[in-house]
Order: structure tokens, then C-alpha cells, then sequence
């Protein structure tokens, strides 16, 4: 089993920046994708940004310039870092992990989600 935990959420003001992190840990065997999702309140869940097993990226249009996604294969963990932010960006950002398990099983998992806040 495969968990993800998300870290760095909470409340700034418009400008400012923030860094979330999303930490994998269980029986992994290998990543091939990291990503970052967000939820507002009534809104469907969009993408983010990602970053796949070769290490390119994608981001969403609105966040491109401001937001950089970066990954620690080492600790098996991605950073989602959030400048220029803006009062649109608030949302519970959550963090989805696929991969390889030790025992050859793919695997899917998402966190709980950790809340941004921006005022303005």
C-alpha cells in the first residue's frame, strides 16, 4: 500500500508564495507520476501541474509563470512552489501518486489535501 501525505497549506495574502509538499512512502518500486490538483468550493477538480518519470513537466494556463512543480526522487516526494499568488488560487490542493509497487502491482493513490487560502 502506497500513502500520500501533503504538507505547506494555509493562508496568505495576495502576492505572496507558498510551497506545498506531497510525500510518498509503502512498498514503492518505482514513480511515474506525480501530480497536484486543486478543488474550490462548487468547481470540479482541475490539474495543476505534474511532472512524469523523465522528469517533464505540465502546468495548468493559469499557473504557468507562477507556479513550478519539482520532484526528490530520492524522498520520493514533489513540491508544488506557488508565487505571485492570487485570491482564484484558493482551493484544497491534493496530491496523486502512480506508480510500481515491490510487488509488481500498479498503484493510484491520492492524499487528503491540504487547504490554501489567499486573501486579498
Amino acid at each position: 500500500q502506497v500513502q500520500v501525505a501533503e504538507s505547506g497549506g494555509g493562508l496568505v495574502q495576495a502576492g505572496g508564495s507558498l510551497r506545498l509538499s506531497c510525500a510518498a512512502s509503502g512498498t514503492i518500486r518505482s514513480i511515474y507520476y506525480m501530480g497536484w490538483y486543486r478543488q474550490a468550493p462548487g468547481d470540479q477538480r482541475e490539474l495543476v501541474a505534474n511532472v512524469n518519470s523523465g522528469g517533464g513537466t505540465t502546468s495548468a494556463d493559469s499557473v504557468k509563470g507562477r507556479f513550478t512543480i519539482f520532484r526528490n526522487n530520492t524522498r520520493n516526494t514533489v513540491y508544488l512552489q506557488m508565487n505571485s499568488l492570487k485570491p482564484e488560487d484558493t482551493a484544497v490542493y491534493t496530491c496523486n501518486v502512480k506508480g510500481i509497487s515491490h510487488f509488481s502491482s500498479p498503484f493510484d493513490s491520492w492524499g487528503r489535501g491540504t487547504q490554501v487560502t489567499v486573501s486579498s
